[in-house]
């Protein structure tokens, strides 16, 4: 098992090689640091991104304060199913990024959700 963010960037590759956004159902990609998570939502065929929302949002900064990271996350998934939802979004891939589904990405899935996406 590689480990690492050597390993990370090994497996975000295998995953990216057969998970591509289109107009109908753009990419939800995420990434995270130690201390934030970021998330995008992208349109590959046109290269654009649609949406974005991260711990460091203006619009999430007084929400997230003394929260835990997981926590934080959860919100970040809600502003960006509020955020596709304002364009028309409703079905995304969702990409993991190379991380394990556990923790902070399952909690942010898990608001995107509630939030009205779908994947």
């Amino acid at each position: 098992m590689e480990v690492g963010e050597d390993g990370r960037l090994k497996r975000h590759a295998r995953i990216r090689k057969n998970l591509a956004g289109s107009s109908e159902r753009p990419r939800l990609c995420v990434f995270r640091s130690h201390a934030h998570i970021y998330t995008q939502i992208v349109d590959d065929v046109n290269g654009t991104t649609l949406a974005g929302a991260s711990t460091l949002s203006p619009q999430l900064s007084g929400d997230v304060k003394g929260k835990s990271k997981t926590d934080a996350s959860r919100e970040v998934g809600k502003l960006i199913a509020q955020r596709a939802g304002e364009k028309g979004i409703k079905k995304v891939a969702f990409d993991r990024g190379g991380y394990r589904y556990h923790g902070r990405l399952k909690a942010l899935a898990e608001g995107a959700r509630e939030g009205g996406l779908e994947f």
